[in-house]
């Protein structure tokens, strides 16, 4: 989907972390979500306030990198999971091409395995997609101020694993064990992509993809490529998603 405006003439460009301008002042937001009702929907949220516009969306990666940097919004809102690729990824590249751009992720993928990653790929916050219509303006105004927002249970995990790394103590969660890469190769067998699907999709050799497997069975402590693909299905179905 094509960005759906032009800057906004009135718009300041990017802020990046700098605090909400005075009155007379908006802001751009840029959406990046695969679905067309979700995407309506916050559209519609952030189109209320007066200090707030859509200024461009997205429904895939690639397009979101290429008009993000001809918009320069002040702020990025982005799912984990895209159409043709992985909201992790995405952040990654945008750290590098717009690093001055802020990114708030909205997701349905539980928080405590995706939310830390996606602060070290570098978001500044993270919310529930079940828990948007309340928090969405509070987490774009916070990290438009230059701060982060995360639930007080992530803040906990957060400064646990602090601790938990000064002592040197394992993860709590194997999950918690695997790279970003591993965890989405794992969640695509999940979704029950071949190992060459996989490999076409990530712009990697079978190869590759064999030996993240090989390691997914390492890390996971699984016997199997049919026991490895048994625990992904069940993750990816009924653990990964939490409902509202």
């Amino acid at each position: 989907m094509k960005a759906s405006s032009t800057p906004d003439p009135q718009s300041n460009g990017v802020h990046g972390g700098s605090a909400p301008a005075a009155a007379g002042k908006r802001y751009g937001v840029f959406l990046v979500e695969d679905h067309p009702i979700t995407r309506t929907g916050l559209a519609a949220i952030i189109g209320r306030e007066a200090d707030l516009f859509i200024c461009g969306d997205a429904d895939s990666a690639p397009e979101a990198l290429d008009q993000i940097a001809k918009v320069k919004p002040a702020i990025v809102i982005t799912d984990i999971a895209l159409r043709t690729s992985n909201g992790i990824e995405l952040m990654k590249n945008l750290m590098t091409l717009c690093p001055e751009v802020p990114i708030l992720v909205m997701s349905m993928h539980d928080e405590d395995l995706y939310a830390e990653r996606a602060i070290r790929a570098g978001a500044r916050g993270y919310i529930m997609k079940r828990e948007a219509a309340d928090k969405i303006l509070p987490a774009i105004r916070a990290i438009l101020a230059g701060d982060f927002y995360l639930s007080e249970k992530m803040k906990g995990k957060l400064l646990s694993g602090i601790v938990r790394n000064r002592k040197s103590e394992p993860a709590a969660f194997p999950l918690d064990t695997l790279s970003d890469r591993e965890l989405e190769v794992f969640q695509l067998i999940g979704n029950g992509f071949t190992t060459r699907e996989i490999a076409q999709r990530l712009n990697l050799s079978t190869k590759t993809i064999d030996s993240y497997r090989e390691h997914l069975k390492l890390k996971l402590d699984l016997e199997s490529g049919a026991e490895l693909v048994r625990r992904a299905i069940r993750w990816t179905r009924f653990e990964n998603i939490v409902e509202s």
